[in-house]
């Protein structure tokens, strides 16, 4: 009979697989927004989803003695996955607000960047509740590699951006687009530290 998984660990899990189908969401929509109130509304719903994942965690964490790892490292970790959820979503929000219809090769490479990122954090996730701790390294320098790439995106398309749109206001939103975009890796490289920090606590 298979031994039932730790609530603590099947939640991560589940987070972890949440923010995988929201990055995917967002790539896959992000080059032809048809709607922009329905990809703000679906994208809303991935975060609220993950939201009641923390929720769970904290729940469990304020009647449970024993947990399978740290508390702190518990806590820390739904956090930083949390915040991962919370910047894509952000993103998205401003799409609607600004009325952008016409992503931008950077903005789409940005939604690559994600994605990759969140297939990362899935197989992290995955092996720590699998506790195979030291095989965690890999995929965390993967993130961190990804993150360093969103960096130099960054200010790829901020040059081009101030070179070549002259409207004011579109230069405005478009900046704030592409800086979400990567503090929403900067967010993926904080879940990696901190699986990084749990393995040198643990192994």
């Amino acid at each position: 009979m298979k031994k039932k998984k730790n609530i603590f660990f099947k939640t991560l899990e589940e987070m972890a697989d949440t923010i995988l189908e929201a990055t995917e969401y967002f790539h896959r929509n992000v080059p032809d927004l048809k709607d922009l109130k329905v990809f703000a509304r679906d994208m809303k719903e991935y975060e609220s989803q993950c939201d009641r994942y923390v929720h769970t965690i904290l729940t469990e964490l304020n009647k449970t003695f024993i947990t399978p790892i740290e508390r702190e490292d518990i806590m820390a970790l739904t956090t930083s996955l949390d915040d991962v959820l919370d910047g894509i979503e952000a993103c998205a929000s401003r799409f609607e607000m600004y009325n952008i219809q016409e992503p931008d090769e950077y903005i789409i490479l940005f939604a690559d960047n994600l994605v990759r990122c969140a297939q990362q954090i899935k197989k992290a996730i995955y092996l720590l509740t699998e506790k195979k701790l030291l095989a965690i390294r890999e995929p965390a320098i993967h993130i961190n590699e990804l993150e360093n790439q969103a960096d130099d995106l960054l200010r790829v398309c901020v040059m081009s951006l101030f070179a070549n749109v002259k409207d004011p206001l579109e230069v405005i939103k478009r900046k704030e687009i592409y800086e979400r975009l990567e503090q929403t890796t900067d967010c993926c490289e904080d879940v990696a530290n901190t699986l990084e920090s749990i393995v040198m606590r643990n192994s």
